[in-house]
């Protein structure tokens, strides 16, 4: 249903961070202390990710003011305390996907980039300050998300050289490749190494988000 907003829960095994994962929209998940906070956390991130269901055609099956429904609670890893970011396997990370259902959660990674990259453009080459990411500028930041998707893609056999990354058309011909990996591993039955691809494309979208909206909170733009 359009009011409802399917959600699972990875829960760091000292406790200490709670996840909550959006599994039909990838990319729309939140870390907190508890999984209340989690929740809450994510639901203060739908407005800001009804912009990528708009850009990848989704406007309408994407719910503005939902209401959660919590599908599984996971055990997280060692990671997921430490940086309250998913980094463990939900039953619905595992299961076998349609053709039709991979190429949703491939245009909706589509439209993540497609956001990340409108953000760069417009946000200012300096951030403001702060203490997440080590006060980072926009093009280190980029680097980073770049370079992580790079080393990402080698687990499905896509190699970009690092130059390739500096130019748009590069970076084009690396998202095709990779995307088309995900569909060449997807139609052998295989995983990205020890990831599902379902996780990955989550993965890949949620760190492309976060650095984007990361970006966007940081524009000193009109300061």
């Amino acid at each position: 249903m359009a009011d409802k907003l399917r959600v699972v829960i990875e829960i760091g095994p000292k406790g200490k961070k709670v996840v909550a994962v959006a599994p039909a929209w990838p990319g729309l998940a939140r870390g907190a202390k508890t999984e209340e906070a989690a929740v809450e956390r994510l639901l203060s991130y739908v407005p800001r990710y009804a912009t990528i269901a708009k850009l990848a055609g989704m406007e309408a099956a994407f719910a503005s003011s939902p209401t959660v429904d919590v599908m599984e609670r996971y055990p997280g890893t060692g990671s997921t305390d430490f940086w309250g970011i998913s980094f463990a396997f939900s039953s619905i990370d595992q299961e076998a996907m349609s053709d039709e259902a991979l190429e949703r959660e491939l245009t909706l990674l589509q439209a993540c980039w497609a956001f990340f990259d409108d953000v760069r453009a417009r946000v200012s080459a300096e951030l403001q300050k702060g203490p997440r990411g080590g006060g980072r500028d926009r093009d280190r930041i980029v680097h980073h998300v770049l370079a992580n998707e790079q080393d990402w893609a080698k687990g499905l056999g896509v190699h970009t050289p690092d130059d390739a990354l500096l130019t748009s058309e590069g970076l084009k011909v690396h998202r095709d490749a990779y995307c088309q990996a995900i569909r060449d591993y997807h139609s052998q039955g295989k995983m990205a190494g020890k990831w599902p691809l379902r996780y990955l494309i989550r993965h890949t979208a949620f760190h492309t988000l976060d650095h984007a909206w990361e970006m966007e909170d940081k524009d000193l733009s009109d300061k």
